[in-house]
């Protein structure tokens, strides 16, 4: 005969305790890996404006990666501290800024700007050869790929004839719309000798990577092959930027 007694089974308010905090902690657990994925990783944006068409379309959602940096020919999110948007847009509701700061909803707020890398430090960006061309340091960009098009119609590179060197921790930026974005092109009269119309490489948030929404336009975002051509700066980035020429007006 058996000694040993039944074991009491827990209440149901106390299995209800156990899982509720079971819950707790996946919950919990998932809200941080998405916030330090977002904070360090990759995050979503929206994109605001015309000026990366056909790229880009306005509202398209794309996801900016963190990590492996970037460079020329890519398409870069940055923080506009360099007054290029008149009004800026901060986001005010605290719902969204919470889930935006979680990563669970994109960031829809106008202090952030979208456009395509041209020049790194040191490049020499000039525009245009005898082609009608881009160049960057030397060489000649073929941007047929990219470029706004109407089906029928590819705008030109550049409507504005320009001739700089980029400076240190600075880049050139240009959208791909070139008849409707206020790039790097439109504020080289701004700033000490121009300076504002170069991005400082610490406001970039990253690269985009791919277009995530609209489903149907759902795709990777690459670097243009025509950029691999380009050759290094063979001198080092000036402290301020070197601009040759008349200034653009746009």
């Amino acid at each position: 005969m058996s000694d040993s007694t039944p074991t009491a089974k827990p209440s149901a308010g106390r299995v209800a305790g156990m899982w509720a905090k079971e819950i707790a902690i996946v919950v919990i657990g998932a809200l941080v890996a998405s916030t330090l994925l977002r904070l360090f990783v990759a995050q979503m944006f929206v994109i605001p404006s015309g000026s990366m068409e056909n790229t880009l379309l306005i509202r398209d959602r794309v996801m900016v990666q963190k990590v492996a940096g970037w460079s020329r020919g890519d398409i870069v999110v940055f923080r506009d501290t360099q007054g290029w948007l008149a009004d800026p847009v901060e986001e005010t509701d605290p719902i969204r800024k919470t889930l935006i700061f979680i990563g669970l909803a994109p960031d829809e707020s106008s202090n952030h700007l979208i456009k395509r890398v041209i020049g790194l430090p040191g490049d020499h960006v000039k525009c245009c050869d005898a082609g009608g061309r881009l160049t960057v340091n030397g060489q000649p960009l073929d941007e047929g790929d990219y470029l706004y098009s109407t089906g029928y119609e590819t705008v030109e590179p550049s409507a504005m004839p320009f001739d700089v060197v980029v400076p240190k921790d600075r880049l050139w930026v240009m959208g791909d719309h070139r008849d409707n974005s206020q790039d790097s092109r439109c504020h080289l009269d701004e700033g000490t000798g121009g300076m504002a119309a170069f991005v400082p490489t610490a406001d970039v948030v990253g690269s985009s990577v791919a277009i995530v929404f609209p489903f149907d336009r759902w795709r990777g975002l690459s670097r243009p092959a025509t950029f691999d051509r380009v050759p290094g700066s063979t001198t080092p980035a000036p402290d301020r930027p070197v601009i040759t020429g008349p200034t653009p007006v746009c």
